[in-house]
């Protein structure tokens, strides 16, 4: 039976692989941050980035580099990928916004949607329901939204002050932006030349009703590998899910 809904679906992607990773050194003093690999695993993370995406139907990404290129791009050139891919080095720094828009200006059909996704997410769901989320909606953007675990533990009282209960690093009532997105075709020309998107770009979309927030579902597994910690904690995670 024909799916619908798989014509609108985005088959290219964008990975923004540029970052430091100061917070990850000294994992990070030579290779830029998708290099790192989660202990156990075998395997950066942007490899299973790609893996990701290729499951999800993507067929080309392009990786946007930065901080030690060449390690990446030696890896990317060695390493059997499930996907094509080009990589875009910047000359010049020109922002979150900037460099997204330098990438994208290389996407094999930039008539189409495409997805998006920071080098440094740790994830696993559906692309292609946030892909639908996002063409019911009729959004120029959608973002991908989380509830982080908080590092603490919490402890819950009743109204009259006495504690009830202890709750260890229990997720944030809050969502957070989870640096995965759905763009349609015209979001690249929203983009500014140089400076960051989330300034300029997403109010003024989301002022216009044009951008989605796509929530996690329920189980879904999501981490940002920002320090040392995190490595730790991902591996951990992944050992209890059985990945």
């Amino acid at each position: 039976m024909t799916d619908p809904n798989a014509a609108s679906r985005p088959v290219q992607a964008v990975v923004l692989a540029g970052g430091q990773g100061s917070r990850l050194r000294p994992y990070t003093d030579d290779r830029p941050k998708p290099m790192v690999e989660i202990p156990g695993t075998g395997t950066p993370i942007i490899g299973h980035q790609l893996t990701w995406l290729a499951e999800e139907g993507v067929t080309d990404v392009v990786v946007s580099c930065g901080h030690l290129a060449e390690v990446l791009q030696d890896w990317l050139d060695s390493a059997h990928l499930p996907v094509n891919v080009i990589t875009v080095v910047e000359k010049e720094p020109l922002g979150r916004g900037g460099g997204l828009k330098y990438a994208a200006a290389h996407l094999p059909h930039p008539e189409q949607p495409w997805y998006a996704t920071n080098g440094d997410i740790w994830t696993r769901f559906s692309l292609r329901d946030m892909a639908d989320f996002h063409t019911e909606r009729d959004a120029v953007a959608t973002l991908a939204l989380a509830r982080p675990r908080i590092p603490w533990g919490a402890v819950e009282t009743d109204d009259f002050g006495r504690v009830t209960d202890f709750i260890e690093s229990p997720p944030t009532t809050y969502e957070i932006n989870a640096g995965v997105y759905v763009f349609s075709a015209e979001f690249a020309g929203l983009l500014p030349e140089r400076g960051d998107h989330e300034r300029t770009t997403f109010p003024h979309l989301a002022r216009e009703r044009r951008l989605a927030g796509f929530s996690l579902p329920q189980g879904a597994y999501w981490r940002a590998i920002d320090t040392a910690k995190d490595l730790t904690e991902a591996a951990k995670e992944l050992a209890a899910l059985g990945r």
